[in-house]
């Protein structure tokens, strides 16, 4: 079979490189994804029955992203390869009796308990040490259908003091953006029409998004106003989230700009877990109302809707669909701080896949595009006397500080009601 895929730079040597653990790393539009599943590929195709994994923090994060690239730009029309398990598939086999299996590691199973030849893990800055450590243990050499044994990952750059910068037995590739085909002609070295759009669009990120995504450094906010943040401990599993019975929700209202719905849990002591949000542009209140009706009909009564005082008019619109929906406490620094003590306290959390459905028209501009994208870049306007933010790039973090503040303040006669999915 002929392959039609050629390695450069960082990348080449990531394909080359045969020790234990290995990521390729680089600023946003540099391959780093397809470079590492075209390495996998090419395993599966060259050693017969070897035992291979796709990975990622999540599985249900998987389906819409790093395996549409496998499955469109590495794969294509190849008949040779057979998936396995429908619309999501768990798994490929190959010819040659080679296999890719599909896991993530909050439904771990049977997948990333057994040994494997190489697990791959796609965005491993998500990923925590003990995630990491874990798959190592899978990959030991013990699967023996492979000469060699390797934990990889692509990621995009991080925070300085991120586990991945600080392993002595992990071997780190850089990529750059010179390096991709689609953006430069490796020939000449001149940039294509795709690398001008794509270029362009990295060029006008500003402050951590930009050193991070179009430089490909690892850099931590300047001046953040929730230095208190930490994925580590407050980005949790579903799993995790305790039984509660009661629910809140909070909105900021957007069109041009994003608009947040945000639907809170609630445990026996007061902790907070964001469960579900919707992070969309271009949305109108007709909208907004049937997704939050939705919303309310999965989850059960919210006690209470806070909404962005500002359009008043919303507010109304969603209680003539029988939402209890309220002007929220919009008081800017008492809410920032009262968010800041209950990060501090560890009693507020975001669940990861909270976000369904990503706004393309956000990820593809490399903006924000869920909370969680919010809070490394919430900066203070004035780095000393931090008396206000930055007002950008903020609409997850004001319908946080609205859902906060509704709990502070008390949100009203309870009305519990028993939900499924949180039990």
């Amino acid at each position: 079979m002929r392959v039609e895929f050629r390695f450069y730079g960082g990348a080449a040597e990531f394909a080359r490189y045969h020790g234990g653990e290995a990521l390729i790393h680089g600023p946003a539009e540099t391959g780093k994804t397809i470079s590492a599943l075209w390495k996998l590929h090419l395993c599966a195709l060259k050693y017969p029955n070897a035992s291979l994994v796709i990975a990622r923090k999540t599985q249900a994060s998987i389906y819409g992203t790093v395996l549409r690239t496998y499955t469109e730009k590495v794969l294509g029309e190849q008949a040779m390869v057979t998936a396995y398990g429908g619309g999501k598939p768990e798994w490929f086999d190959y010819p040659n009796g080679a296999r890719i299996w599909i896991a993530g590691l909050d439904k771990a199973g049977k997948v990333l308990s057994a040994e494997h030849d190489v697990v791959y893990v796609n965005q491993t800055e998500e990923l925590d040490l003990a995630d990491w450590e874990t798959l190592t243990t899978r990959t030991t050499g013990r699967a023996g259908h492979m000469p060699y044994a390797q934990t990889i990952g692509d990621c995009n750059p991080s925070y300085p003091s991120h586990w991945m910068y600080n392993r002595p037995s992990l071997r780190m590739f850089y990529s750059r953006h010179e390096e991709n085909p689609m953006l430069y002609d490796q020939a000449t070295g001149e940039i294509t029409v795709q690398g001008q759009r794509t270029m362009s669009v990295l060029d006008a990120l500003t402050g951590v998004r930009k050193e991070r995504l179009r430089y490909g450094k690892p850099a931590q906010a300047e001046g953040a106003v929730y230095d208190e943040w930490d994925q580590s401990i407050h980005l949790i599993y579903a799993g995790k989230v305790p039984k509660c019975e009661r629910f809140i929700a909070a909105q900021d209202w957007g069109y041009t700009n994003p608009g947040v719905l945000g639907v809170w849990a609630i445990d026996g002591d007061g902790r907070m877990y964001l469960v579900r949000q919707v992070y969309q542009t271009g949305r109108t209140i007709d909208w907004w109302v049937e997704t939050a009706r939705a919303l309310q009909a999965e989850f059960g009564y919210f006690e209470i809707v806070a909404c962005d005082p500002a359009e008043p008019a919303y507010i109304a619109a969603y209680q003539q669909a029988g939402l209890n929906a309220r002007a929220a406490e919009n008081a800017i620094l008492p809410g920032i701080n009262a968010v800041k003590r209950r990060l501090a306290e560890k009693r507020l959390f975001v669940v990861r896949d909270s976000l369904r459905r990503a706004d393309e028209s956000l990820s593809e501009a490399r903006k924000p595009y869920s909370v969680e994208d919010e809070f490394a870049s919430y900066v203070w306007a004035d780095k000393i006397g931090k008396e206000m933010p930055v007002k950008e790039h903020d609409h997850g973090m004001d319908m946080v500080r609205y859902a906060v503040m509704a709990i502070e303040k008390g949100t009203g006669p309870i009305r519990f009601t028993e939900n499924p999915f949180y039990a």
